[in-house]
Order: structure tokens, then sequence, then C-alpha cells
């Protein structure tokens, strides 16, 4: 797919230069910088358990559950999801591996003009935005023939063989979680798939490093995904995901062999606006690296992106017009990753819709 992003430095080398200030194109104005919300306590993101939802005996509380997650929070912690931990383990370490790689070896997988895909930067559209405090290496990890031959095929033993385990495995689990929505919904599950068809997995590994004044700066700008679903892995035990709910900014704190889940731009659409595609960010820390594993689960890039006919009645009208999956990234991946702005692009606006 094809992207515009103007080069930029690697924040990965320039936070080894042992700086004591931020340099200037990664410091946010003051409105921008992430300042936490102070009410306290401050409320958790939802626990859901996929053992529950697929037993006879617990499965319709937990899918009462299910929706009061995706309807009021957009985000869940997913429990007892059955994805291997010793192969949870050997992704994180893999992971951690190839940020650790000489910088020589990881410009090998640097991204080429024009692509999204590599080792990098996103959503870099001019000379004037200000950079995020972070380095990415993202690709298209299913169907196998969607694998640019210069990336998953040349990553190191035994990484590339543990990774492409791990990529069937939540392939798997995505089609489960987006079952148990649409029992959620109540409708055929069969719908979902449909408007998925060959669905595409890809796949942003995050490497945040330290940072000598992390309050002025940010990680991942505030945004909703513009996939399905996301399946995020936190891969090391530094915190730094937050997400924006009733206008306070929330920290996620993982739970051990946890997923966290959160629904994209796509399934907002799909559901008929029922469920959200919610704000979130990631900030940084002065004293460790962060890194974070998100796996996107995305309709094929020849399908139409539209809410479930079964979910469109008179009562209910459409909220979103339909719009091509490849129309629709080619948008998301033009322009600086800023909140909801491109789902609204798309979004009917009706006369007594409240505006939130």
């Amino acid at each position: 797919m094809e992207v515009t992003a103007a080069p930029v430095p690697y924040v990965q080398e320039i936070a080894k230069e042992a700086l004591t200030i931020v340099p200037e194109r990664y410091v946010r104005p003051v409105h921008e910088r992430p300042i936490l919300s102070n009410s306290t306590p401050l409320p958790e993101i939802p626990v859901i358990d996929l053992s529950k939802l697929l037993s006879q005996d617990h499965k319709e509380h937990e899918l009462d559950r299910l929706h009061y997650a995706c309807k009021e929070w957009g985000f869940f912690q997913l429990i007892n999801h059955g994805v291997d931990s010793s192969l949870v383990e050997k992704v994180k370490r893999g992971a951690q591996g190839l940020f650790d790689l000489p910088m020589e070896e990881k410009k090998k997988f640097g991204q080429r003009e024009g692509e999204a895909e590599g080792y990098g930067q996103l959503f870099v559209v001019s000379e004037e935005q200000k950079l995020e405090w972070a380095d990415l290496f993202f690709m298209f990890t299913l169907p196998p023939n969607k694998r640019k031959p210069h990336l998953f095929p040349n990553l190191p033993l035994p990484f590339r063989g543990d990774l492409d385990a791990y990529c069937e495995e939540l392939r798997k689990l995505a089609i489960q979680i987006l079952d148990q929505m649409a029992n959620s919904l109540a409708i055929d599950p069969m719908e979902i798939r449909e408007l998925f068809g060959e669905a595409e997995q890809s796949m942003r590994m995050n490497y945040y490093p330290p940072c000598p004044q992390p309050e002025l700066v940010m990680g991942l700008n505030p945004h909703s995904d513009g996939g399905g679903l996301t399946i995020l892995l936190q891969a090391n035990e530094v915190e730094g995901l937050q997400i924006r709910k009733d206008g306070l900014w929330i920290p996620v704190k993982p739970l051990p062999n946890a997923f966290i889940i959160n629904l994209g731009d796509m399934l907002e659409v799909m559901s008929n606006g029922i469920y959200q595609s919610i704000e979130h960010r990631a900030t940084v820390n002065s004293e460790k690296e962060r890194l974070s594993i998100a796996t996107f689960y995305s309709t094929a890039i020849d399908a139409i992106i539209c809410p479930a006919p079964s979910l469109v009645t008179p009562k209910t009208p459409a909220m979103f017009k339909p719009i091509s999956a490849g129309d629709y990234f080619k948008g998301y991946l033009a322009q600086e990753l800023r909140g909801k702005s491109f789902l609204d692009t798309i979004r009917i606006h009706a006369e007594n819709e409240n505006s939130s």
C-alpha cells in the first residue's frame, strides 16, 4: 500500500546520545502534553474470560459483559485466551531481540520510499508536525502471500518461526472473538465473517525508548485504530497505554497472560455504531524502554466496509456510508494520526444525532 512519509531519524538512535533535553521536533505544545487525569480512583478496563464465553454454563453472563465492554469501552483485557504462554514469551523475546539488533542490521528492514511496511515511522506527512517518541516495525503477516519478501522471510531465526506460529494463533483467536461479538449483538456470526471476507492480518511492533523529558513528548498520538480488531501484547513490564473515556485518560495496567483487545473503526461501522472504536495513546518514561506488539485483523482490501445488514432497520438506519477497505486505508494512512478524524468522513450525520 502506497503512503507518503517524510523520512525522519530513528528515535532509538537519538535516545542513545545521553540527552538531557528533547529535540524540538518532539516537544509538544502545552495542550498536547500527556497530563494524566488526576481524578481518583480511575476506573479500569473490563476483563473478559474467553473460556467462559466458550462454555455453556457461563456463556450468557459473559456475553452480557462482552457487550458492555464493546459498547461502553471499546477495550477489554482477554484472559484464558488459549494461546500458548511459552509461544507468547518467545515472541516477546524475539521482538526485543529485533530492536536490539545493530542499526545496520535493522536498516535492512527499513521502510522503502512510498511504503508503510518496514522499520521506521508512520503518519509523518509534513516537515512541521511534531514527531512521536517511538520507532516501529510494521508489516503484513497473513495471508502469507501478503508478506513482503525482504521483511517477514528475512527475520532472524528462531523468531521468524515463532512469529509465524503466533500469527496463525492470533488469526484463530480474532475469529473466535468476532464470533462472540456477533453473538453479543444478536446477529449471525457469518454476517460479520462475510463482511471481513478473506481477512488480512498486519502487525506493528512498537519500541518506545527512555526519554529525558517524558512529560513533553508523546509515544503514540491519540487515535482510533483503522482496522477491525486489535490484539495487543505488552512485551515488557513497562506501562504506557492510555485510553480516553468520558473525557479522562485512563492508564491500562496489563494483566499477566492477558491480551488487550480493542475495536477498530471497521467494527464501529459493522456494528452500525453500537460498538465504538476508542481513542488511545502511548506515553513514555525516563527510566525504561517500552515494547508492545499490536496485531491487526482487518477486512480483505477489496471488501466493502458497511454496517451489518441485519443491524440496519427503519428504526436504526445506517450510520455510515459504505466504503471499500482500499479507499478507507488510503485515506487513513494519508493523514497525520489524529483522533477518529477519518472515520468521521464516512459518518452519516442525522439532524438529531448528538455531537459526541
